[in-house]
C-alpha cells in the first residue's frame, strides 16, 4: 500500500490554510519506507498533525533550492539530531553536496547520524531497493530543478485458483519460487506464471516547480498519479517560470496519467480555487486540487 499526504500546498507565500510545499509518501509492505518530497517551512509540524513520525523518514527529495521548497530541512535535521537519530538518512537533490555542506555549517554541533547524498541532476535512476525505484528529470525553472518519479516494482501475486488446480498449498517454497522464477516439486517443474499473476507497480510523478515541458509528459508516461504544480491560471502566468492549471492538464493528458493532483497554488486564488479546477478540467477530467493534509491511498 502507498499513502500520499500533502503537508504543504501553497506557492512561495504561505497562507493560514496552505503551508509551503512538502509531500510525504509512505510505502507499506514487509518493510516500511517514508519518503519526503520537498521540505518547506513548517514541515515538522505538518508531519505531526498528519500523525507521521519525522524520525522514520528514510529519504528526503528536494526538487530545487528555493526557500519555500527546502527551508524546513534545516530545523528538521536539527530535531532529528536532538532526538538521537542513529539511522542513515538519504537526501536527494540537485547540487546536493554543495548545499548540504552549507547547511552543516549552520550547526554548532555535529550531526550524529550519517547523511548519504545523491545528486538528482544526473537524470538517471537515483535509488533502488527490492520494492521501488526513484528517477529524476531536469525541468525548466529559474534554478537547477528536477521532477521525481517513484516507481513501484512489478510483483507476482499468488492466484489461489491456479494453486488449487495444481493441487498445491501455500508454503515456504513460494519464497524460492518468487526468487528464482521456477522450482521442482515432486519431480515436476513449476514456473511462477503457473501459479501467480503479475501485479503492475504504481508510478507516482511529482513535478516540483517548472514551466510547461513535453519532456515531463514522457517522463510521467502512464503514471497512476501526476502531482503537478499549478501556481497560476493561464491568463495570469506571464513571465514567471511556473505552470498554469492548463499546462498541468496538458501534461497529464499527454502522459496518459490516470489522475492529476494540482498543488503549489498561489495565494491570489485563496478565495476561489474553482477557476483553476475548471481550467484544468477543460483538458483533463480526472483532476483535483490538493489541500493541506489531503491524503491518497493506493493499493
Amino acid at each position: 500500500m502507498i499513502k500520499i499526504t500533502f503537508l504543504g500546498t501553497s506557492a512561495s507565500i504561505p497562507t493560514f490554510e496552505r503551508n509551503h510545499p512538502a509531500i510525504a509518501l509512505e510505502y507499506f509492505d514487509k518493510d516500511y519506507f517514508l519518503l519526503l518530497f520537498d521540505c518547506g517551512e513548517n514541515t515538522q509540524l505538518q508531519l505531526m498533525r498528519a500523525g507521521i513520525s519525522f524520525m522514520k523518514i528514510n529519504i528526503i527529495l528536494i526538487t530545487h533550492w528555493h526557500a519555500d521548497h527546502f527551508a524546513g530541512l534545516i530545523p528538521l535535521l536539527q530535531t532529528m539530531n536532538l532526538e538521537g537519530r542513529k539511522e542513515k538518512l538519504i537526501i536527494i537533490a540537485p547540487e546536493i553536496e554543495e548545499k548540504i555542506e552549507l547547511i552543516k555549517k549552520l550547526y554548532y554541533y555535529d550531526i550524529k547520524f550519517k547523511i548519504e547524498t545523491i545528486d538528482a541532476i544526473n537524470e538517471n535512476k537515483l535509488y533502488e531497493n527490492k520494492y521501488f525505484e526513484i528517477y529524476s528529470i531536469k525541468v525548466k525553472h529559474t534554478v537547477p530543478s528536477v521532477a521525481y518519479a517513484f516507481k513501484e516494482k512489478d510483483r507476482w501475486k499468488i492466484n489461489e485458483e491456479k494453486l488449487k488446480k495444481l493441487n498445491l498449498k501455500k508454503g515456504k517454497w513460494l519464497d524460492k519460487l518468487k526468487k528464482y522464477g521456477k522450482i521442482n516439486i515432486n519431480n515436476k517443474e513449476i514456473k511462477i506464471e503457473d501459479i501467480a499473476d503479475i501485479k503492475k507497480g504504481k508510478k507516482i510523478v511529482y513535478s516540483g516547480d517548472c514551466e510547461y515541458d513535453e519532456n515531463l509528459a514522457e517522463f510521467a508516461k502512464d503514471c497512476d498519479i501526476l502531482i503537478h504544480e499549478a501556481t497560476f491560471l493561464e491568463k495570469d502566468k506571464k513571465e514567471y517560470s511556473h505552470s498554469s492549471a492548463l499546462d498541468a492538464a496538458k501534461i497529464a493528458k499527454l502522459a496518459n496519467a490516470k489522475r492529476l493532483i494540482l498543488t503549489h497554488i498561489s495565494r491570489r486564488y485563496h478565495e476561489n480555487y474553482n477557476e483553476l479546477l475548471e481550467e484544468a478540467k477543460s483538458v483533463f477530467e480526472n483532476v483535483e486540487i490538493a489541500k493541506d493534509l489531503f491524503q491518497i491511498i493506493l493499493k
